[in-house]
């Protein structure tokens, strides 16, 4: 999909069914879903954007400073996204950090941090008892 290119629903619709006869990822560079997961993400960044230049920050003289890219890698590929940016560089957004490079499934961290807590010396899984 083309930078300047808007989302295609009846595009992504075929695309989605030719790629699940054939057994082929959803997801990634090529995938169906990747154009929609990149519609999805840049909008988000948006909306944080316009949260962020409140009346406060206009009046300071902050304001919207063009796009910049970043690559953000996902479970099954890469995206090319384009990230809002202020003047005063004090914009943080949350649902893709500065700097963040990977974006993780999203039950992929809650299942890090369950087996952190299992790998502590003493730590009995509580439906082991009943085994």
């Amino acid at each position: 999909m083309d930078k300047k290119e808007k989302f295609n629903y009846e595009e992504i619709k075929r695309k989605t069914l030719e790629q699940l006869r054939s057994g082929k990822s959803l997801f990634g560079k090529d995938g169906a879903f990747a154009p929609l997961l990149k519609d999805i993400l840049e909008a988000a960044l948006e909306g944080e954007m316009e949260g962020h230049l409140d009346e406060e920050q206009r009046a300071s003289g902050n304001r919207k400073n063009g796009k910049g890219s970043k690559k953000l890698k996902t479970a099954d590929g890469t995206i090319d996204l384009e990230t809002p940016r202020d003047r005063a560089a004090s914009f943080e957004p949350q649902i893709v950090k500065k700097r963040e490079t990977i974006l993780a499934e999203p039950g992929e961290q809650n299942h890090q941090h369950v087996r952190a807590w299992h790998e502590l010396p003493g730590y009995l899984y509580p439906y082991q008892r009943h085994v």
